[in-house]
């Protein structure tokens, strides 16, 4: 018997107990391999006794203190090193409870910059296909999650929506790089055009893609594109960097190796680690000033924000991250895990594409190879391979609808930064059995 209301209802949960570095363990002993970091939040793994210290102490000092009143030597701490580590530009961070947080309040952020500048036509929000923002309202409808978004449609504000850099589904046979980068950059300028530029808002897209389509990157030069198409337009460049960010494609920010600076920023899960509920948006000068020197307040926020635990829990994570130099062991394990899933699926009958940056790998599941051809959406492939790999002690973060929203599966794997050789084995082994017994 459960007073939960659980994501499934119908599905009967282990009890998770403990866990330690890169293992979690339930309630009947049994030891599972993260290799997901949940939905790529435990950058650090479990019961890192750095970050456990940080929350004795300042649990003991002060839990809470409302941001109407006060502000706090952690969250100060927080801000400071982060924003001096932030792209070009960036000058300040907004700390909230998560990732649908943060978008949400990206979202108005850009909002109130028009309004502030004297622009309030300009309202249109554009995104893309295939993406995923949150869960909240702002952000659910933004996002290009079809199967999230569906039942709740009515509820939803009108956003834009154009395709996504998706090079396995979408760069036709012969076409380079390059000039698909460009074909895909180009749906951007024409919604702006078919909107009316004077009319658009901003633009967001995750710098790889997480959860909807299996950490998918953008092809090279196509940020850099988008963020002509938006400068040419006044458009703000939002990224979405969630999942993505705070180190798990092997720089601190995504978007470092795409070669460009946002408007707007928002970050969430490996900023905590897990240890708290934490996610920030950083915001750029220009709109820093807009707000200083117009109303002088951001008009949103929630009984949360800055909080002094969630921000000491975080602080900790990247003193830590920085202190072990992880960020290299992610370009060097994640450099690993791709060759070890090369060499293991790189001919597997249904395994059409291996991708993604650093510790942020995904999988694409399909019945045929040669075609592309996806199973079946009624055999639910991807909670299969979820179910298969957790009877052999492993998780990993697997979806459906991974092409449209009906059809495709894939499986995210997003490891602790302390991933070692011996462990990136043991996860590819058992990925192995359990897409074979899923897929067979």
């Amino acid at each position: 018997m459960t007073y939960i209301l659980h994501r499934q209802i119908r599905e009967e949960l282990p009890v998770a107990v403990g866990g330690r570095g890169v293992e979690l363990h339930d309630s009947t002993g049994k030891a599972y391999i993260d290799a997901s970091g949940g939905a790529a939040v435990s950058c650090l793994g479990h019961n890192h006794p750095d970050v456990v210290a940080a929350l004795k102490r300042q649990a003991e000092k002060l839990a809470y203190a409302h941001t109407s009143f006060f502000t706090t030597e952690p969250a100060e701490a927080l801000a400071e090193r982060l924003v001096k580590a932030a792209p070009e530009g960036i000058s300040h961070a907004y700390f909230v409870s998560g990732g649908s947080e943060a978008n949400e309040a990206a979202l108005k952020m850009a909002r109130q910059y028009f309004v502030e500048k004297g622009e309030p036509e300009r309202r249109h929000i554009i995104a893309r296909r295939q993406s995923y923002h949150g869960n909240t309202l702002g952000a659910l409808a933004t996002g290009g999650n079809e199967w999230r978004r569906a039942q709740f449609q009515p509820l939803l504000i009108e956003t834009h929506h154009i395709d996504p850099c998706y090079a396995y589904r979408y760069q036709e046979q012969g076409e380079e790089e390059e000039a698909y980068g460009r074909r895909a950059a180009q749906q951007l300028e024409d919604k702006i055009l078919e909107l009316g530029a004077d009319n658009v808002m901003a633009f967001i897209a995750e710098p790889v893609v997480g959860a909807t389509a299996g950490a998918v990157p953008a092809v090279s030069g196509y940020f850099r594109r988008i963020r002509d198409i938006c400068d040419r337009h006044g458009v703000l460049l939002i990224l979405d960097e969630v999942m993505c960010g705070m180190g798990r494609t092997g720089t601190l920010f995504a978007c470092e190796q795409d070669g460009v600076a946002p408007d707007l920023v928002t970050v969430a899960k490996g900023l905590g680690g897990g240890y708290q509920p934490i996610g920030a948006v950083f915001l750029s000068r220009k709109i820093f000033a807009a707000f200083a020197e117009g109303s002088g307040l951001f008009q949103h926020g929630h009984t949360y924000i800055g909080h002094s635990m969630a921000c000491a829990a975080a602080l900790a994570v990247q003193e830590v991250i920085a202190r072990d130099d992880l960020l290299a062991n992610v370009r060097d394990m994640g450099g690993y895990l791709r060759a070890r899933l090369e060499a293991r699926f790189g001919n597997h009958a249904h395994v059409g594409d291996i991708r993604g940056r650093g510790l942020f790998l995904g999988l694409e599941l399909v019945a045929d190879r040669a075609t592309k051809e996806p199973f079946d959406p009624a055999r639910k492939l991807h909670a299969r391979v979820k179910k298969e790999a957790m009877a052999r002690g492993l998780m990993v973060y697997p979806g459906g609808g991974t092409i449209d929203g009906v059809r495709g599966d894939h499986v995210l794997i997003a490891p602790p930064f302390i991933l070692d050789r011996a462990t990136a084995d043991m996860i590819v082994e058992r990925l192995g059995e359990a897409i074979d017994a899923a897929a067979g």
